[in-house]
């Protein structure tokens, strides 16, 4: 129980960390790109998308107290599986530069 809400408060530290722009490196794969592959990418726009995704997975982890049965868990699989392939998906048209 009190580990979901401490991993809930650190995904929405993280997401504000990188919505106002000083957690670049948390990025996968953006802290580990070249100079060149960095230059492609519209950081402003991936950093919504990233820090939209951890801030609207945070209130998700403290809704599975007390429904702590194996259908609340699939669900929250479920939703976190959707949202990050939309991210994903997003992050490779949206975020780069044309």
């Amino acid at each position: 129980m009190i580990v979901l809400i401490i991993l809930a408060a650190l995904l929405a530290i993280m997401g504000v960390v990188i919505l106002i722009g000083k957690g670049d490196n948390l990025i996968a794969g953006y802290n580990t790109a070249s100079r060149e592959e960095k230059a492609k990418s519209n950081i402003k726009r991936l950093r919504i998308l990233v820090g939209g995704l951890l801030i609207a997975l945070a209130p998700m982890m403290p809704l599975m107290l007390g429904r702590e049965t194996m259908t609340a868990v699939w669900s929250f699989v479920a939703v976190t599986f959707v949202l990050c392939i939309l991210v994903v998906i997003l992050a490779n048209t949206w975020a780069m530069k044309k």
